[in-house]
């Protein structure tokens, strides 16, 4: 997924600074820098031809002293458990940081979905299911939807789960179609929870998001939904990109045009033709006002933070920025909302959607809306203040604040037996 940067020691280095912040005892920093549980399972699927194959696929918990983990499950051909670790440990601060009862937890199997039909995925999703559900659970570990899966996939594993239990258990995973438990508003949550946060982080630096210049990279379910809420709220979506490439036009992009017409085709936005062409990495570089990356991690690097023009960096995706870009983003004077902060939307309306599971009562989706929007101002909040009192960039004071929760709870807990 990212190339040649290591995520795994990229999210230790993040703990590091945060452990020393917090002066954590050097035991306590060990627990907190490992996952609790790391399971590889290769399994065999039987193609439509016929045909035998093998896949990889990983399940990673990190920490559960705040409850039971939760995390993404996702399909992609460059996964593997280093970089599924990395994710599982950002989740638990993201939880942490959004202070829901969570620990982190991601999943993950190494395959291009191109490649396979609906019946091949299906049948691979039931059986990696089957495979991981020693430790799933709706009280012990709860996946959710990330790249390469959506809500027929979570339909697909709450029902393997369910079968092998002998009952419907709709709370063993998030994401879910509406009509099998799943919550209004949890589709959009994460662009939502974004362009909340950016709004938030344009008050704290003087900005106007209304007539705001916004690029936004990766069109997917993160992206696509926040440039489409981005400019219901005013703001003007300028550039925007997806796997092919990117497109940009000063004058602003019709962005609901782009999802309902282009989105999903084969030449994707590309074939919009009223506006240039730049590559993902010149989309990155362009006059802005407010940066969303919601693509993949590693984007913005040593190599190229000195050459980005916005004022404002609203991580949609996980890990984007990498360390070095963090320093000399920092030094620009460029506010980077943290992931961790920044894309909590998604887990936040997922612990909204396992609640409503839980109690087999649904809640109408302007009371999502409203109770996601009030975690995150919330959160952008205590972060913005911790960031003040220790004098430190966005992402650390969020560290802080995600790392101190756990440890508390862990020292709080004990260490058994």
């Amino acid at each position: 997924m990212s190339g040649h940067v290591d995520v795994l020691a990229m999210a230790r280095e993040q703990l590091s600074v945060a452990a020393n912040y917090l002066e954590l005892d050097s035991g306590l920093h060990q627990v907190l820098s490992r996952p609790m549980r790391q399971l590889i399972v290769n399994f065999p699927v039987v193609l439509d031809n016929g045909e035998v194959m093998v896949f990889e696929g990983y399940r990673v918990q990190h920490n559960s002293s705040r409850g039971p983990t939760k995390g993404g499950i996702r399909y992609h051909q460059d996964v593997d458990v280093n970089e599924t670790t990395a994710l599982a440990m950002w989740m638990t601060w993201k939880c942490a940081v959004a202070n829901i009862p969570f620990g982190g937890a991601k999943g993950s199997v190494k395959v291009d979905t191109k490649q396979f039909s609906r019946r091949e995925i299906e049948k691979l999703t039931r059986r990696y299911v089957t495979e991981i559900n020693i430790i799933l659970g709706e009280r012990s570990d709860i996946p959710a939807p990330d790249i390469g899966t959506n809500a027929q996939v979570m339909a697909w594993i709450m029902d393997t789960f369910s079968m092998q239990k002998g009952y419907t258990v709709p709370g063993v995973v998030t994401g879910k179609p509406v009509d099998l438990g799943g919550s209004l508003g949890r589709v959009e949550a994460t662009g939502r929870g974004v362009i909340v946060a950016a709004e938030e982080a344009c008050k704290t630096i003087g900005l106007n998001f209304n007539g705001a210049r916004v690029v936004v990279q990766g069109f997917g379910n993160v992206g696509s939904v926040a440039a489409s809420i981005a400019a219901q709220h005013g703001a003007i979506v300028v550039g925007i990109s997806d796997a092919v490439g990117g497109i940009y036009n000063p004058k602003g992009l019709p962005v609901d045009e782009l999802v309902h017409r282009y989105s999903g085709r084969e030449g994707g936005i590309r074939e919009y033709k009223d506006a240039q062409p730049v590559s993902n990495s010149e989309l990155l570089e362009l006059d802005c006002d407010i940066l969303i990356p919601a693509a993949i991690a590693a984007q913005i690097t040593g190599d190229n933070a000195d050459k980005i023009k916005a004022k404002l960096i609203v991580e949609g995706a996980n890990g984007p920025s990498t360390p070095d870009a963090d320093k000399i983003l920092h030094d620009k004077g460029i506010l980077v909302v943290p992931d961790i902060l920044a894309n909590a939307g998604g887990v936040i309306v997922s612990y909204f959607e396992w609640v409503q599971d839980l109690q087999n009562f649904f809640w109408e989706e302007d009371a999502v809306n409203e109770r996601l929007t009030k975690i995150m101002r919330h959160s952008f909040a205590q972060v913005h203040e911790a960031m003040m009192i220790h004098k430190t960039d966005m992402r650390t004071a969020a560290l802080i604040i995600g790392v101190k929760r756990v440890a508390d709870a862990t020292i709080r807990r004990g260490i058994f037996p």
